[in-house]
């Protein structure tokens, strides 16, 4: 069997809040755990977010920053550091599957799903790859600037262009990421209480699509959905009413109060 023996959808890039992308991909999960489609898609946060990884301290966060910024903070299901999103600077991405159809090992899940975000940063003339050896964090709340692995860790160089992570359900994997199509430092680092580096030590740290291939937002998200459904051979699709209001409810109960986003509780 191969991926694309099963049924896949492709879901363009669409801008929601932090809470409600985070909710989908667990109702997406239920989709495919359920007989329904798998789902590779891309996405916008709007407004800007910072997605606080699992385990992440509360404190770490620069919460009146945040607020004065009109920044949104929320927790995702996965570990690492805090990404700082906004709807120019970040790209994400989502690969939602049954857990038995792919494999169990964690190391080779990541080289199985990574596949298709290494070939759209090539067709972005992008020359990026696994990180070849690990590299020392500089701050540790945030992601882009944790130590960089390479299991997961994709660089150009040396400098991370993306971050890509995992969590199961009992039935189903759901591996996201985010790829820096442009630099925001000042907000990246803003978010965090105290960052303890300047601008110019994340920009010898941390590169970016454009920085490295000059094209549009437009073409970088284009090549990465392109990679995506050549894949898994996805058509485009949508969510349905009901996986909508699925997410809405989740995203209410859990993903926008503040017992998960402070206290990881909801």
């Amino acid at each position: 069997m191969t991926l694309a023996d099963r049924e896949w959808r492709l879901i363009p890039e669409e801008a929601r809040d932090g809470p409600m992308q985070m909710a989908l991909e667990e109702v997406a999960a239920e989709t495919a755990a359920n007989g329904g489609p798998r789902t590779v898609r891309t996405y916008q946060w709007s407004p800007s977010t910072l997605s606080m990884g699992y385990r992440q301290d509360a404190d770490s966060v620069d919460w009146d920053f945040a607020e004065r910024e009109g920044i949104s903070v929320t927790r995702r299901q996965t570990g690492g550091g805090g990404i700082y999103h906004d709807d120019f600077s970040d790209i994400s991405y989502s690969i939602v599957a049954p857990a038995d159809e792919l494999p169990g090992d964690l190391m080779d899940c990541y080289e199985v799903l990574c596949e298709p975000i290494l070939s759209a940063f090539h067709a972005m003339g992008v020359d990026a790859d696994f990180v070849p050896e690990k590299h020392p964090a500089i701050h540790e709340p945030a992601c882009y600037l944790r130590a960089l692995h390479p299991a997961h860790d994709i660089a150009v160089d040396g400098r991370k262009i993306s971050g890509n992570a995992q969590y199961r359900t009992r039935d189903a994997v759901i591996q996201h990421g985010s790829l820096s199509f442009a630099l925001a430092p000042d907000a990246h680092l803003g978010v965090f209480a105290d960052p303890g580096i300047d601008a110019e030590r994340f920009r010898e740290r941390v590169t970016s699509i454009h920085e490295e291939a000059g094209i549009s937002r437009d073409d970088a998200v284009s090549a990465l959905e392109d990679a995506l459904a050549e894949w898994c051979d996805a058509r485009v699709g949508e969510w349905t009413d009901d996986e909508v209001e699925a997410a809405r409810e989740l995203a209410e109960e859990k993903y926008a109060t503040d017992d998960w986003t402070r206290e990881r509780t909801a």
